[in-house]
């Protein structure tokens, strides 16, 4: 007779660390693990080619890492079934194993907390959600910080995380004596550029790295974004390696540079290591102590480490918070009535705008931009052109390989597009190209003038700056921190508002004309040779 099996442990593509609540109880002789490549996952939202292969490859590493400890491993590769999603692979195989009981980490996207234990109910299957250990604060941590506010400040949510996790303290006060340090983490080069920069650590492919790379140019080919420079951590020790790595050459000018930009150099001194929190092969204490023990060994001042420190310990779990507590309305979130689509140029980097070209080219070559490129770059040109929220928010899932919805959603809604109204920023975050020429050398390489917000120089970010605020003036320019804003607008003659205006309708149906290559915006169905 066929031995009966306990537990099926369900893993999903983000969920790669051996130490999760899954396994706790976890016994070889009688449970077994289970995981599913699915085509679905990648066509929902129009993933990149890099993206998708960080995950597949991030899978199989760890497929083999659980049997080479002694686990049974049921694993659907994409090459090997015709399931069509997520919940009828897992479907057919509960019907084949019969297990008594699913056991899983509470899923990253809510859309998954729904369908997966629906999925076992309808199989008669138990299902078993444990909570989800990897982050410093719980779902449930968060509402308690969270009752009775109606607007939510990541810096006294981090403040609080500082102090309950001892992370940069002097007993009950801060290191250094303040809470941030932000006034010296936001420098530019100068006009001579970075000057020699340490290149981030590579992990050049291995075999399966290499069987997932031809598996995604041979399934997704027409997908957009490319695979000639892949090079993403993909294991727990390439992980590691790669903190080391920026710990050791990076992390000390992290921070007066963290938001500078400049023409074709993606990394700077940032860390590579976001794509592998997220999947977790990465424990974020590990990440905190080890840059903590950089300032106490000297090895890196207290401004950088803290501004690092704040986008681990702080916004990111912070970001996980909002999500689950205002899923799944924050996902309908429209505060600025926002309705343009989404821009063809995203997908192809094909602009005269430098910066843009810049941005978009280095996400399609890498899966990524940092977070300047996000926020002031493709994230500010999307606002400024009013395109829908939803839109913006699945451009950014589909492209960044360490795009997970609990991560990426709060981010693009919440902060980048003000599209909940202010309950995460006290205000949209909004500037003119004079911000991209202040922080980049790439004004200095584009046909626009970023001072310009009319005429055939005009800068497409300045002229959409002006008409943001002259669209939105009755609801921000009584606005404690963006009536400045809003007076300098009003120093405008009538004229030139009229002006702006008819630019910016101008440059929208420009930009509706313009061909793009998202499926979601063609007639008929998508190949299915290219998403199966």
């Amino acid at each position: 007779m066929p031995r009966a099996l306990r537990h099926l442990v369900l893993v999903l593509g983000d969920q790669l660390n051996l130490d999760a609540a899954a396994f706790d109880d976890f016994d070889p002789a009688m449970d077994a693990v289970w995981m599913a490549e699915v085509g679905h996952e990648a066509t929902q939202v129009w993933s990149t080619k890099p993206r998708i292969a960080v995950f597949l490859s991030a899978m199989r590493h760890f497929r083999d890492a659980l049997r080479a400890r002694g686990a049974t491993v049921h694993y659907r590769a994409m090459d090997d079934h015709h399931a069509p999603t997520l919940e009828a692979a897992l479907a057919e195989d509960l019907a084949r194993l019969r297990p008594e009981a699913v056991i899983a980490v509470t899923p990253g996207e809510w859309r998954l907390t729904q369908s997966l234990p629906s999925t076992c109910r309808d199989a008669g299957v138990r299902w078993i959600e444990r909570d989800d250990a990897h982050f410093l604060a719980s779902r449930e941590d968060f509402a308690r910080w969270a009752k009775g506010r109606k607007e939510y400040r990541m810096e006294y949510f981090y403040r609080e995380m500082r102090r309950e996790h001892a992370v940069l303290m002097d007993g009950d006060q801060p290191a250094g004596g303040q809470w941030n340090f932000d006034h010296d983490n936001r420098e530019a080069f100068d006009a001579r550029g970075p000057g020699f920069l340490p290149a981030p650590i590579r992990f050049d492919p291995d075999a399966t790295t290499r069987e997932v790379i031809d598996l995604v140019e041979r399934r997704f080919a027409a997908h957009p974004g490319r695979l000639a420079s892949f090079d993403w951590p993909v294991t727990p020790e390439d992980a590691d390696a790669a903190v080391r790595d920026f710990i050791a050459h990076r992390l000390p000018l992290f921070g007066r540079y963290q938001d500078a930009m400049w023409t074709g150099e993606p990394w700077l001194y940032h860390s590579r290591i976001s794509a592998a929190l997220n999947l977790k092969l990465l424990d974020p204490r590990r990440v905190i102590s080890a840059a903590v023990a950089a300032w106490e060994e000297g090895g890196a001042p207290l401004a950088a480490v803290e501004g690092f420190v704040r986008q681990v310990l702080g916004w990111r779990e912070f970001i996980r918070g909002m999500y689950w507590l205002r899923m799944p309305v924050f996902l309908e979130d429209n505060a600025l009535d926002a309705h343009e689509p989404l821009p063809g140029l995203y997908w192809t980097g094909d602009t005269e705008m430098r910066c843009l070209a810049e941005a978009v080219g280095q996400t399609l070559d890498h899966g990524y931009a940092h977070h300047i490129h996000r926020l002031m770059v493709t994230g500010l040109f999307a606002q400024l052109v009013g395109v829908e929220p939803k839109r913006v928010h699945e451009w950014y899932l589909a492209v960044y390989v360490d795009a997970v919805e609990w991560v990426e959603l709060p981010n693009v809604l919440g902060m980048s597009q003000y599209a909940d109204g202010g309950k995460m920023t006290s205000k949209p975050y909004v500037a003119s190209g004079k911000y991209i020429e202040r922080m980049s050398n790439y004004c200095a390489n584009c046909p626009y003038d970023p001072a310009k917000a009319i005429g055939p120089k005009a800068c497409p970010f300045t002229t959409l700056y002006w008409d943001f605020l002259d669209r939105h003036r009755e609801r921000f320019e009584r606005h404690p921190r963006t009536a400045l804003q809003w007076k300098n607008l009003a120093r405008k003659p009538e004229t030139e508002l009229a002006a702006i205006r008819e630019a910016a309708a101008a440059l929208r149906t420009r930009l509706r004309a313009a061909p793009t290559p998202d499926p979601a915006f063609q007639t008929g169905p998508v190949p299915e040779e290219t998403n199966p």
